[in-house]
């Protein structure tokens, strides 16, 4: 799949870092860096525009190396770029930690997975089908 994408950071593309990796890594495009705090949270620039084909998503995810040795994530985790949006793909990284966090300009801080999603139209109806599960919610399937 071809991805029309601007690049006006001073990095390169998103890429593969392995041969099957399922997310391209994101860089920040930053001219300072950015201090994120106990709790706070940040939108980061990358400098990247694209031009999602219609039918699909792309998922902006967490690094799961950030997480586990910083405790960085994303606030809207999956967060989506519809294939109609133009703007600048921005992460909103928050800092979990109880330490401060410095992200820096070229830092790998998001993956983006573009996956195919479908269109939906409502079928209102009076019931549903009957399941085993039926309408058990959290926990409802046990603890192992």
């Amino acid at each position: 799949m071809q991805i029309p994408v601007i690049n006006r950071s001073r990095h390169p593309l998103p890429s593969y870092q392995t041969a099957h990796a399922a997310g391209l890594d994101v860089r920040a495009n930053l001219d300072e860096p950015l201090l994120l705090r106990p709790l706070q949270r940040a939108l980061v620039p990358t400098g990247l525009y694209m031009a999602i084909p219609v039918g699909y998503e792309a998922q902006v995810r967490p690094r799961s190396g950030l997480a586990y040795k910083h405790g960085i994530g994303i606030v809207n985790s999956p967060g989506t770029i519809d294939a109609d949006y133009r703007g600048e793909l921005k992460v909103l990284l928050v800092n979990l930690s109880d330490q401060p966090f410095e992200v820096v300009d070229g830092e790998r801080i998001a993956q983006l997975v573009v996956a195919r999603h479908e269109t939906i139209r409502w079928e209102p109806v009076e019931e549903l089908d009957e399941t085993l599960r039926g309408a058990g919610g959290y926990g409802s399937t046990g603890t192992r």
